[in-house]
């Protein structure tokens, strides 16, 4: 299933794979960072639960939020995305535009030949 989120909802994601929260928990961490209230994160929170992409746990009257999809299905969706609407699906022109803008350190473009040896042995 691709799952496509909304920058605004990474916000609440990124948070929610590390642990589960609370409503309230969400709140005075998304106040501080982000500096919403608490009727924004309310309204982000229901929006994502009927979008399938938290879900919730009730102790008593608390509810605690979890992710509901794990993040390298959001990532393989965006970079899939991006991949298409950028360049034109060509995983080459992306690593060309990088190195062309000085973008790679010594590091990338070891763990690019890495990853790039690494798959060339699992087609064998």
């Amino acid at each position: 299933m691709a799952v496509s989120i909304t920058p605004n909802e990474w916000h609440i994601m990124e948070l929610l794979w590390q642990s589960p929260l609370t409503l309230m928990e969400l709140v005075r961490q998304l106040g501080q960072t982000e500096g919403w209230a608490k009727s924004t994160v309310a309204t982000m929170v229901r929006r994502m639960e009927s979008k399938g992409l938290i879900r919730y746990k009730e102790n008593g009257r608390t509810k605690t939020f979890c992710a509901a999809v794990e993040k390298e299905e959001v990532i393989a969706t965006e970079t899939s995305s991006l991949l298409h609407r950028a360049y034109d699906g060509s995983i080459g022109l992306l690593v060309s535009t990088m190195a062309k803008r000085n973008d790679l350190t010594r590091a990338d473009i070891d763990e690019l030949y890495a990853i790039l040896q690494k798959a060339e042995e699992e087609m064998k």
